[in-house]
């Protein structure tokens, strides 16, 4: 483990590196992030900057827009013109921990953009062993906004485009010749579960399995976003159906548990994993 990159371990094995102050050009809206991450059995189930979407960085927290500025990377979709190249690119920042183990941390982290700092983020990450052939990540994160007025987030539904709410946890998977099975407890199929709310959601690989659930009352309001058959990633939107609004001084908190388990998990063995990870 170095000070800049902790390695997250169960079971006695590394499953994760995190990347606190990456070197990545300002159009990809520098923020830090997960990768590799990994089952016990050492599969990567993360992915760093893809050809078909140099942007996507492991896993963390991106949102397109805040205010106005970038903080997922690549073109902002604008309203009546589409995805447009506009140098808006907000950063994240790691300030500090306040907690650093080899099963998890507590990190505060700055957005800025040429306005300024935006908001302060509080992320909590914590790995937890669930037996011999899995493990969860269990990811919250508290934006507090520190300006002197309102601030919103959106996506590029919010500004117009039907079907692409993502921003906020984000997760993108290992991208395999196939494309990963997607399933929920009572639906199946990216086009059945992408933009609806769920208690879990499952993407299941050649020989790993993901399940993300929302561990908070608000985390489970929030759509699930997921792609598998363009590429395979999943995460929560934020800003689904409209802008969501952040006073002065209020904090927006979000928490996702992710099991991450070698095979592929039929739906039982799914939900029953991802009661134990949740701990309900």
């Amino acid at each position: 483990m170095t000070e800049n990159t902790p390695v997250l371990s169960a079971a006695g094995r590394p499953v994760a590196r995190y990347v606190t102050r990456p070197e990545l050009p300002g159009r990809l809206s520098p923020r830090p992030y997960l990768h590799p991450v990994t089952t016990l059995a050492g599969t990567a189930v993360t992915e760093l900057g893809p050809a078909d979407h140099l942007h996507h960085l492991g896993v963390g927290v991106a949102v397109p827009d805040v205010e106005g500025y970038n903080f997922w990377g690549g073109r902002t979709f604008v309203r009546d013109r589409g995805p447009t190249e506009l140098d808006n690119h907000g950063a994240q920042r790691h300030v500090s921990f306040q907690l650093r183990d080899p099963d998890g941390f507590v990190e505060e982290l700055r957005w800025v953009a040429a306005g300024g700092e935006l908001l302060r983020e509080r992320r909590t990450v914590a790995v937890t062993e669930l037996g011999g052939t899995a493990w969860a990540l269990d990811f919250t994160f508290a934006l507090t906004n520190i300006t002197s007025g309102p601030l919103s987030l959106g996506s590029p539904a919010t500004n117009g485009r039907p079907g692409a709410a993502y921003g906020g946890f984000f997760w993108r998977a290992r991208k395999e010749a196939g494309a990963p099975r997607v399933f929920t407890p009572d639906a199946e199929g990216e086009n059945e579960v992408h933009g609806r709310r769920a208690d879990w959601l499952a993407l299941a690989g050649s020989t790993w399995t993901l399940v993300l659930a929302g561990a908070t009352d608000a985390t489970r309001r929030d759509p699930w976003f997921v792609r598998t058959a363009e590429y395979p990633g999943v995460g929560s939107s934020l800003a689904s159906a409209e802008r969501l609004a952040i006073a002065p001084g209020d904090t927006v908190v979000r928490r996702v548990v992710t099991v991450v388990a070698d095979g592929r998990l039929d739906r039982d063995e799914a939900a029953a994993l991802t009661a134990k990870a949740a701990g309900r």
